[in-house]
């Protein structure tokens, strides 16, 4: 295993003429929670998107546990891979949106056991096997057979937790994952999330909810308009930031 699980290393991004991301850096080390936060706009989305190659970057690198992630280096030359090989890259990074997208006529026990099965060619009684132990992990045994429209929306996003490990990810990303849920349903999601960082799981929180990067956080960087505005400890970045702007900023949502 590498030191660091994540080494993004000036990594930028643009679409067009929009320079989304201006050089941002930062390391993660395997069994840390790292958390992103940032107004809309700042690029925080996107760098997440980076690490597993669903954005290619323009500049810059990413290694995920030492290995260069989307591109591969030849005569002192950076290659994008091809699709294919991106994609097996992306087995080892989980990943958890806002928006659960699970599939509507699969069960949730169908939607987890999904992957395992035609990805990685496990057997289905194996892959159903452990997405029933998923399921028990995220608190929902007793919805194995539920369709998504009968779940609610924070019981669909820990069915799309499970769903994300059931491809036992060495790193797990979150997009807001609480963004699209109603306030009395985010904390059943965050509970998850640090369960899931206390079993040691290595994982990058793009969040609006700062009493969980408090909690739950080893660090917290603060991103602006695609470049890192400060970067520490919960108590460093949220209790007393040395930047202007990131005290606006907590001034504003806290």
């Amino acid at each position: 295993m590498s030191e660091f699980m994540v080494e993004a290393d000036q990594v930028h991004k643009a679409y067009g003429h929009n320079h989304v991301l201006r050089g941002v850096s930062m390391s993660v080390r395997p069994g840390e929670v790292s958390c992103l936060l940032g107004p809309s706009g700042s690029g925080k989305s996107t760098f997440l998107r980076c690490i597993n190659h669903l954005e290619s970057i323009e500049g810059g690198s990413i290694r995920v546990d030492g290995e260069l992630i989307g591109f591969r280096e030849r005569g002192g030359k950076l290659h994008e891979l091809p699709a294919k090989e991106a994609a097996a890259q992306r087995r080892d990074i989980g990943m958890v949106f806002q928006r659960f997208n699970l599939f509507p006529h699969m069960t949730a026990l169908e939607n987890i056991a999904c992957s395992p099965i035609t990805v990685k060619g496990e057997k289905p009684q194996v892959a159903q096997a452990h997405a029933r132990e998923l399921l028990e992990q995220v608190g929902l045994s007793e919805k194995a057979a539920a369709y998504p429209s009968e779940l609610s929306g924070g019981q669909q996003q820990r069915v799309a937790i499970a769903r994300a490990l059931a491809m036992r990810p060495k790193l797990m990303l979150f997009d807001e994952p609480t963004s699209a849920l109603d306030p009395e349903l985010v904390g059943e999601v965050l509970e998850v999330m640090k369960q899931l960082a206390r079993s040691g799981m290595t994982m990058i929180v793009v969040t609006h909810e700062i009493g969980f990067a408090r909690e739950v956080a080893d660090t917290v960087t603060f991103m602006d308009e695609g470049v890192v505005v400060e970067q520490g400890s919960p108590h460093e970045v949220l209790v007393d930031p040395r930047e202007a702007r990131t005290r606006d900023f907590l001034s504003k949502v806290l």
